[in-house]
């Protein structure tokens, strides 16, 4: 008897730990309904042929032509300004064999986005063109002065009459909106431990991918690959965090996600810009 007693106690234990590790943040209602239910264009509406590149001035102005909510993403350059860009390297995108933080904002205009005349803009510009229109998931890259990056980072978005949340993979980034601006929704993203084997290592690829740094930074939202998720994932999703997925593409079940996320990042297909609230009678 003493050993059963024992044991269910290490099982309570064990099941509380989780359940600290994992808990989301608390949110107010009114800070995510102007965001929920809806699709974000994955860096703008960009297309398959490259013609209108992603992170581009004209992939944002097609997005909030079509009323969709847009993803983007954040970085610092050289001199420290703000710009919307995704990859470390502007190999992929620019054809330049270097980092981008190498290079000031003068410098890298002189480059194009995918041989177009779109080159990467200034996040306040990118602001200025939305202005509110549409809802934005704005998500920080992990670098060197990630914390500077926060700090400046809201600085601009204080002042900008929109809705939007933040995210980041850096979950020290997503603890630092928590310390310095609980008001902001703020989201984890995260995916299966083989999505991270380049960056990180095992241990720490699991961790992530668990979102057992949840203890530290305790987001309102995990944004997760469209693969299947952990089942931790899904018990912070039952203990209150509101589930998003990336990124759904037209050969995916778009009504699967629609049906279980609240907010679905999509690229490559024209879905609906809003979806409907399966919880409202």
């Amino acid at each position: 008897m003493n050993v059963i007693i024992t044991l269910l106690i290490i099982l309570i234990v064990f099941i509380l730990l989780v359940i600290f590790l994992i808990a989301p943040g608390k949110y107010k209602k009114s800070m995510v309904a102007p965001l929920e239910y809806r699709n974000y264009a994955h860096r703008g509406l960009h297309n398959k042929s490259k013609t209108i590149p992603e992170n581009s001035m004209t992939a944002f102005r097609k997005a909030v032509e079509h009323g969709y909510g847009i993803e983007l993403d954040i970085q610092f350059t050289k001199d420290g300004q703000i710009v919307v860009f995704h990859d470390d390297t502007l190999n992929r995108v620019c054809g330049i064999d270097n980092r981008l933080d190498f290079y000031t904002y003068k410098e890298l205009k002189q480059f194009s986005l995918c041989n177009t005349n779109e080159h990467i803009p200034l996040f306040t510009d990118v602001l200025k063109l939305v202005n509110g229109k549409v809802p934005l998931i704005v998500e920080l890259k992990n670098g060197p002065k990630n914390r500077l990056l926060c700090e400046k980072a809201y600085k601009i978005l204080k002042s900008y009459q929109g809705d939007f949340c933040v995210e980041s993979f850096q979950p020290l980034i997503v603890a630092w909106f928590k310390k310095n601006a609980p008001e902001i929704l703020r989201g984890q993203l995260s995916a299966g431990p083989n999505e991270f084997k380049k960056q990180l290592t095992k241990s720490q690829a699991y961790v992530i991918s668990r979102v057992l740094t949840n203890v530290i930074a305790r987001p309102h939202f995990i944004a997760y690959h469209k693969k299947k998720s952990a089942w931790l994932v899904k018990l912070s999703e039952f203990l209150g965090a509101i589930p998003a997925v990336w990124t759904v593409r037209k050969n995916d079940d778009s009504a699967h996600y629609e049906n279980t996320n609240k907010m679905v990042i999509f690229e490559y297909y024209s879905p609906e810009p809003k979806y409907k609230n399966n919880n409202q009678k």
